[in-house]
């Protein structure tokens, strides 16, 4: 009876599995899938952003990171997509994906967090941070630990209770493995995930310690992301091993594990995210060193040029115009452009052979001139 009933704002044809997608009376279904939907587009148009501002970032620290804030959107992403898992109903597929992809896609996050959070402390002390290469491989060995484990729980548990051949209806594919877990299983399998959160707690505050203050701000982020998801994972845990069971029951579990998804992945976004992209091309000792290079800090005029004649005996003008007057040294005059020739006043005059030639004429011209007389 209940796979005859069509509720309200679904089609004819479609799967009872996905009622949850279009049933108005089920609203959290509704209202989870718009902001996934909006979280998912989202988080491409960052991406592509994120990648518009690597040739504008120039500062080489900075440039390090972009390749962990590009995997930390891609798990980001994977988060908000894996939130329809937990919108449709149950079967096989969608169990094991939820099983799985929550604590991997989780883990992922966190190590970039984390590989994000080694990379401030060394910053904040030494203003020199690691290679983009290490942060990565740090941040794959962290996530895969977490798939490793993911793995070989999911194997072991489909193995203990294997789906029978008879069971043929869903309620009873529903009933076995890998949909039927206890809420206490879940979450002891997500221990590995737990540690990180608080390492990325316990690292963030740690940059706050260092000297570097402008990468204290980045720090300042992930210290307030990881604390809104340590609030996110206690509200969801409490709800989902000991509030449903005294309140809603089973059918409150698909909700409080796809509105954790939903909540933390757009912290990521709006707490950690946003911010990081705008801080990729504030760049602004580079800038100042670059300007100060560039432009010198000079003044212009007469007032520059005693400074720097003050400072460099040996510096001169190539324009003489406007050389300095020294006169300790009668050969260096003072600008040819003035009446002053550069000889001193108390210089003695000594006439050349051609005056004196010139004047013992004039002289002998009117000693003849009066011997006439």
């Amino acid at each position: 009876m209940a796979a005859n009933f069509t509720p309200q704002g679904c089609g004819p044809n479609v799967d009872s599995l996905y009622y949850n997608l279009c049933d108005i009376s089920t609203v959290w279904g509704i209202v989870l899938e718009a902001f996934a939907v909006a979280g998912i587009v989202f988080s491409f148009v960052l991406f592509i952003a994120l990648l518009a501002n690597i040739p504008f970032t120039q500062n080489k620290n900075r440039k390090s990171s972009v390749a962990l804030h590009a995997f930390f959107l891609v798990f980001t992403t994977g988060l908000l997509g894996l939130t329809f898992a937990f919108i449709v109903g149950k079967d096989f597929s969608t169990c094991a994906s939820r099983r799985f992809l929550f604590g991997v896609l989780f883990g992922g996050c966190f190590a970039c967090l984390l590989m994000q959070c080694v990379r401030l402390n060394i910053l904040a002390r030494r203003n020199s941070g690691p290679r983009a290469w290490a942060l990565c491989l740090g941040a794959l060995g962290l996530w895969l630990v977490e798939v490793v484990v993911n793995t070989e729980w999911l194997i072991i548990t489909v193995v203990r209770q294997p789906v029978p051949p008879n069971a043929t209806d869903e309620i009873s594919k529903a009933m076995t493995s890998p949909c039927n877990i206890a809420n206490e299983d879940f979450v002891m399998a997500l221990i590995y995930v737990m540690t990180l959160i608080l390492a990325v707690l316990v690292a963030s505050l740690a940059i706050m310690a260092g000297k570097h203050k402008q990468w204290k701000m980045e720090g300042a982020c992930i210290l307030i992301t990881s604390l809104f998801s340590v609030g996110i994972w206690v509200a969801w845990i409490v709800m989902y091993v000991y509030g449903n069971a005294r309140t809603g029951g089973p059918t409150w579990d698909d909700p409080t594990l796809a509105i954790a998804l939903v909540a933390n992945a757009w912290v990521f976004i709006i707490i950690y995210t946003i911010p990081e992209i705008c801080c990729l091309t504030s760049d602004d000792e580079s800038q100042q060193s670059l300007g100060e290079e560039t432009y010198p800090n000079r003044g212009v005029g007469y007032e520059t040029i005693l400074k720097e004649q003050q400072s460099s005996q040996n510096m001169f003008m190539e324009n003489k115009a406007f050389s300095m007057d020294e006169p300790n040294h009668a050969s260096k005059p003072v600008s040819p452009y003035s009446g002053y020739t550069g000889q001193l006043r108390s210089s003695v005059y000594q006439p050349t052979e051609l005056a004196l030639i010139t004047k013992a004429v004039t002289n002998g011209n009117g000693l003849h001139r009066t011997s006439q007389w």
